[in-house]
């Protein structure tokens, strides 16, 4: 790919937001490609593929292939993340938009950790409406599905960044209408249980004299 503004800012939308769904899987996917120069990426990529890199990230992205799929405790992993995936997004975007002006490196990382986080807030409220389902499946193809989407978005990107883009604008906005969908899917039956234990819990009082 050539590494034009419009390339890199394509690139970094797409990566951002799979590493909104999964940090370790886009981190570890640019590493590889880094290292076996399968494809050229932006030059401020390059640490990517160093060896302690995808080694940590193959160690967390194996954790988080099993944690993910646990029901009530992939909602306070995906909220621990908060603080990692946003972040690297963040650093992902400025070292893919190094080559660029200071001022595009400004804008591309904060595109990027916009796009993370919007991507990471969406995956963590549809998780908090399906988690009370009680079977464990829709858990565990919901995560299969996010991991495999940020391996294939990010590799994808590399090759085609603008439709890969627009992929991930498309699916970002599928993923917080289905989210606001769910969430007000479950508000009734939330607000019976607490309206019912308020009732329950009420006690009258006496009037004074």
């Amino acid at each position: 790919m050539s590494f034009s503004p419009a390339n890199i800012t394509a690139l970094v939308v797409a990566a951002s937001f799979a590493a909104g769904l999964n940090i370790y899987a886009t981190v570890l996917t640019l590493g590889l490609l880094a290292r076996t120069q399968w494809v050229a990426l932006p030059p401020g990529l390059d640490s990517l593929g160093h060896t302690w890199v995808l080694v940590v990230c193959g160690i967390m992205f194996a954790i988080e292939f099993v944690a993910d799929k646990i029901p009530g405790f992939d909602v306070i992993w995906n909220a621990l993340h908060t603080v990692v995936r946003i972040p690297v997004a963040a650093l992902v975007a400025y070292h893919a938009s190094s080559q660029l002006s200071p001022q595009m490196q400004v804008l591309a990382t904060a595109i990027g950790a916009s796009v993370a986080l919007a991507a990471h807030g969406s995956k963590t409220a549809l998780r908090a409406a399906v988690t009370p389902s009680p079977e464990p499946i829709s858990n565990i193809a919901l995560s299969t599905t996010e991991d495999a989407a940020a391996i294939g978005l990010t590799w994808f990107a590399t090759h085609h960044p603008f439709i890969a883009a627009s992929i991930a604008v498309i699916c970002l906005g599928a993923a917080v209408l289905a989210a606001r969908a769910l969430l007000r899917a479950i508000q009734k039956p939330l607000r019976w249980l607490l309206g019912t234990d308020l009732e329950e819990t009420k006690t009258p009082i006496e009037p004074t004299p």
